[in-house]
């Protein structure tokens, strides 16, 4: 089993990616969705309309550096774990054991930090590029982008320690990041 991850701005979009990969056949339980929580924009998955599979168990949530999520599956279990000490590293430690590289896994927490989703799959190795289709389908972050973007204003590596994002700081960095309308 290979992981194949997505970060998304548009929470919908990362919704959709999780509904897209369940009606692809992915199983719920190889999926889990991470998403920034400031300002409780979001409900737990009992409350969203329409929601199956993975999404019925979305769970609220604080998490060290990134404040409030809500969360669902393998990743956001292990998020949770390390409030209570039975999972030391949390995000990083889960991502980086599952197959991601570090520094990526360091972007992701980055970017569910600053108010993005993140919907991570684990899948076999002949099923990689449909996962990663269905997430670029579904306008999945151009990581080498964000990356770069981070690191312009100093960014070097997700840290638990920091202060988590507020809403208006979440806005400004969506607003940051987008890309320029077309006319």
């Amino acid at each position: 089993m290979r992981v194949v991850a997505g970060l998304f701005d548009d929470y919908d979009e990362a919704r959709g990616a999780v509904s897209d990969l369940e009606a692809a056949g992915f199983p719920s339980e190889d999926m889990s969705i991470v998403a920034n929580n400031a300002g409780e924009r979001y409900t737990s998955g009992g409350a969203v309309p329409g929601a199956t599979g993975l999404l019925m168990g979305l769970d609220l949530m604080v998490t060290p550096g990134i404040g409030p999520v809500v969360g669902a599956g393998w990743l956001a279990s292990a998020a949770a774990g390390a409030l209570t000490g039975e999972c030391v590293g949390g995000i990083i430690e889960t991502l980086t054991h599952s197959g991601l590289e570090e520094e990526d896994a360091h972007l992701y927490a980055e970017g569910v930090r600053r108010g993005s989703a993140l919907v991570v799959v684990r899948a076999d190795e002949k099923l990689v590029a449909q996962a990663d289709g269905i997430l670029r389908n579904r306008n999945a972050v151009d990581i080498s982008f964000r990356r770069r973007a981070f690191t312009e204003d100093g960014w070097t590596r997700f840290d638990a320690a920091s202060n988590p994002y507020s809403l208006d700081e979440v806005t400004r960095e969506r607003e940051r990041l987008s890309p320029p309308a077309l006319l």
